[in-house]
């Protein structure tokens, strides 16, 4: 029973995996790509590599949070850590599935947080409080750190960029700056979300961090070379209405943002703070970028995503304890 539980959690967190490079590349070189500054290739051979190295250099900050910050699963018996894990990481991939088939912008750290705090309380596990407490509060301010990161660097670049660059390299300027700024923001992308995929594996001692973070990198670059360039396609069209200084600004800001809390191991939403960031520079302009619908669509989805991943979590481990005694 061991073998099996530790099989399914590794393909579980595979698939989790490769669900966040399928469906999360485009949120960096998306904009290069819409642009025609790279090619759909270009881009995806760079989201690969820096979206690996994040994984691999940085993703063990948030990867611990995952695996022992909400429920100290390296405390728990391996069995019950085992239970907690395969269910809160099928639990978080079951609903990002079923709200993207719906169409639903939710976030994989906020499912897989909820999840694992739902499995914890199922089987009266200790679940850490303060540090969820902590998480929700760096949610709020996800979005709005990124808006107001990039009012100010589009503000910035803005009343400097086209003083500084001679006119005949601006376009090139621009193009170098766009994509290296996207390689950041693949890069940040990459140390933040791997623990969505591995964390609990981490926690259950079945790999150690750093065979988790290569794990999970891997899986991430898997579902990025198969079904990556579908978003990545639909990002780029979307995003070339902003202005090229605003895109760079708004990357950049998103980048910062996301790394700052990486580094904090604080599991943050990549696509809420692109979302910011890109509200924030359109301000900038005075154009009202600001559509009250998606963003109470986006509130609601906040809010509900961990708690139904948490509901869902909760549910089918007590189940399982009808037929499983720990």
């Amino acid at each position: 029973m061991y073998l099996l539980l530790v099989v399914f959690v590794l393909l579980m967190g595979a698939a989790v995996g490769w669900s966040i490079g399928a469906n999360d590349a485009a949120n960096s070189l998306g904009t290069a790509v819409g642009s025609k500054v790279l090619n759909l290739k270009q881009a995806i051979i760079l989201i690969v590599i820096f979206g690996f190295l994040g994984a691999f250099l940085q993703g063990s900050y948030v990867t611990k949070t995952i695996g022992k910050g909400i429920v100290p699963l390296n405390e728990l018996d391996k069995n019950i850590s085992l239970y907690i894990a395969v269910v809160a990481v099928f639990a978080a991939c079951a609903w990002v599935v079923l709200a993207t088939y719906w169409k639903m912008p939710i976030s994989t750290s906020h499912s897989i947080v909820g999840a694992v705090a739902g499995a914890g309380l199922a089987v009266n596990a200790p679940v850490k409080w303060k540090m969820l407490g902590d998480i929700f509060i760096c949610w709020i301010f996800t979005p709005i750190g990124a808006a107001i990161l990039g009012f100010l660097f589009y503000k910035a670049l803005q009343n400097s960029f086209y003083r500084i660059i001679p006119r005949k390299y601006l376009k090139f300027t621009i193009a170098i700056l766009i994509i290296l700024s996207g390689c950041y923001v693949a890069y940040t992308w990459g140390a933040n979300d791997v623990a969505n995929a591995v964390g609990v594996i981490s926690g259950t001692g079945v790999m150690t961090p750093r065979m988790c973070v290569i794990f999970g990198g891997l899986a991430i670059v898997l579902g990025i070379m198969t079904w990556g360039y579908k978003v990545i396609e639909t990002i780029g069209s979307e995003i070339t209405r902003l202005l090229p200084i605003m895109a760079l600004s708004a990357q950049l800001a998103s980048a910062v943002n996301v790394h700052v809390y990486t580094l904090f191991g604080i599991p943050v939403s990549t696509s809420h703070s692109i979302v910011g960031a890109i509200c924030g520079v359109g301000l900038v302009r005075g154009v009202r970028v600001l559509n009250f619908r998606i963003m109470k669509d986006m509130i609601l989805c906040w809010l509900a995503t961990p708690f139904i991943s948490g509901a869902v979590s909760f549910l089918v481990l007590k189940a399982i304890t009808f037929f499983v005694r720990f």
